[in-house]
């Protein structure tokens, strides 16, 4: 079973950086507030030395079909921390899809299904991106609304 994806019920839209710190081969797409939110901290924050959208495509296996699937991150940034560059590829996620899901009584199958993919399909993801990152000097950050709305 396959749920398609649409993005209607979000925010959405092209963003347009300030500065010159996007280094973007195209205008940055979000697919949400909270991607806007985070495109607009990177642009305002002193320390970001610069920034990218879905610029990284990290390849993994899909447990749930074998194959060679492609995982497109949401960004990269360069920080300047404590006197050095720390370059980070960041994720933002709902928490919700961080965690093993709870399987409730209340929920439809569907619902427990499409939430068991979902985490299982992340962490074959994140496994990848840890992994590319470890071999190119990158850390990986997955944010969810715990950093982006309550600072």
């Amino acid at each position: 079973m396959r749920r398609k994806r649409t993005y209607s019920q979000y925010k959405q839209g092209v963003y347009t950086p300030v500065g010159n710190k996007y280094k973007g081969s195209k205008r940055p797409v979000y697919r949400s507030s909270w991607e806007l939110k985070f495109f607009r901290w990177c642009d305002a924050t002193d320390s970001i030395l610069e920034w990218t959208s879905e610029s990284v495509v990290v390849p993994y296996t899909s447990p749930l079909t074998g194959r060679t699937a492609r995982y497109i991150v949401d960004n990269t940034v360069k920080i300047l921390e404590g006197g050095v560059v720390v370059k980070y590829l960041i994720e933002i996620k709902p928490k919700k899809q961080t965690q093993k899901p709870k399987s409730h009584g209340n929920k439809k199958n569907s619902t427990v299904l499409y939430e068991n993919v979902t985490y299982i399909k992340n962490q074959a993801k994140w496994a990848a991106a840890e992994k590319w990152c470890k071999s190119r000097g990158y850390k990986f950050q997955i944010l969810t609304e715990d950093h982006l709305f309550n600072q």
